[in-house]
């Protein structure tokens, strides 16, 4: 089996950073893309960050210049480095990771979700 596991998040006032961490383990093959969402209360998840095994990224406009998504590809991990925060950041952040496992004598590509972190933004 696969896990993800988020760590990382917390309170922190505005203009302030955290950085994210989320480590996959089990019968993993390889890993294509990894990500970052948020859900902020009462909105839908919401892409905030991804980057692909080759190591290129995408942004949502609300975070370009602020965020900095990251992945050590022997530690099958990606981060998530958060400055000048603001309280619109504040929502539950979910670690997604896109993995190869063994099936049989084939293989099976499917996402994976972490638990979830906390990210509270003060203002």
């Amino acid at each position: 089996q696969v896990q993800l596991v988020e760590s990382g998040g917390g309170l922190v006032q505005a203009g302030g950073s955290l950085r994210l961490s989320c480590a996959a383990s089990g019968s993993i093959v390889s890993i294509n893309a990894m990500g970052w969402y948020r859900r902020a209360p009462e909105n839908q998840r919401e892409l905030v960050a991804i980057i692909w095994s080759g190591g290129s990224t995408t942004y949502a406009d609300s975070v370009k210049g602020r965020f900095t998504i990251s992945r050590d590809n022997a530690k099958n991990t990606v981060y998530l480095q958060m400055n000048s925060l603001k309280p619109e950041d504040t929502g539950v952040y979910y670690c997604n990771a896109q993995i190869r496992t063994q099936q049989g004598v084939g293989f099976r590509l499917q996402d994976y979700w972490g638990q979830g972190t906390q990210v509270t933004v003060s203002s």
